[in-house]
């Protein structure tokens, strides 16, 4: 990846995987941005949306003024297909927690695109980046009970459930649960290392 946390804490950032590349957001991304997010079905299990135009515009404005942070703590990234340079969601990584290492991510795709790894692909160049990157030491995620398709993708980057929270937030007017997952920095490092073949 090439963005390092050095002494210019604005370096933008790109984070390349297998098929993707995890990009600093611009304001050119706003038709992008807006395909996903005034989809009521992408955003059942979120605490926004559906989005307005005008959701979108402060959405990006935010990602945009987190990059003037110094040091800078919060990542909102556009997802982009390597092969087409195709906007297909967002995602984030934020570290509001410095003093104990600890950051959580989260993530957001297009319709198009579920069911086809690339959730699992994004949360693991998050994940990566966080440790070898920013170095922390604990990353979490969370996701409603009813988001099966989100626990997998968190299941699958090697985070282990730690709990349930109960009715901790009220979203869209109602009271939810959520789950919490999270790996630490030597979980990551051990699952990275190669295994002997016998």
């Amino acid at each position: 990846m090439s963005a390092k946390r050095t002494s210019d804490k604005r370096t933008l950032v790109t984070i390349p995987t297998g098929r993707l590349v995890l990009r600093d957001l611009e304001s050119k991304d706003l038709g992008a941005v807006h395909d996903y997010s005034s989809d009521p079905e992408v955003v059942r299990y979120m605490d926004w949306g559906p989005n307005t135009d005008e959701d979108d515009k402060k959405f990006l404005e935010r990602a945009l003024a987190a990059r003037k942070e110094n040091p800078r703590r919060n990542f909102t990234l556009a997802i982009v297909l390597k092969d087409t340079n195709k906007l297909i969601g967002s995602c984030g990584i934020h570290e509001p927690n410095p003093v104990d290492r600890e950051g959580w991510i989260g993530y957001c795709l297009n319709r198009r695109y579920w069911r086809q790894g690339f959730g699992t692909e994004t949360a693991k160049g998050l994940v990566n980046f966080g440790f070898n990157s920013l170095g922390l030491h604990r990353i979490f995620a969370t996701c409603m009970p009813a988001n099966t398709a989100s626990a997998h993708v968190l299941e699958k980057t090697g985070m282990q459930l730690e709990g349930r929270l109960r009715q901790h937030r009220r979203v869209k007017g109602k009271w939810r649960d959520s789950l919490v997952y999270a790996i630490l920095d030597q979980e990551w490092q051990n699952q990275r290392k190669p295994t002997n073949v016998r």
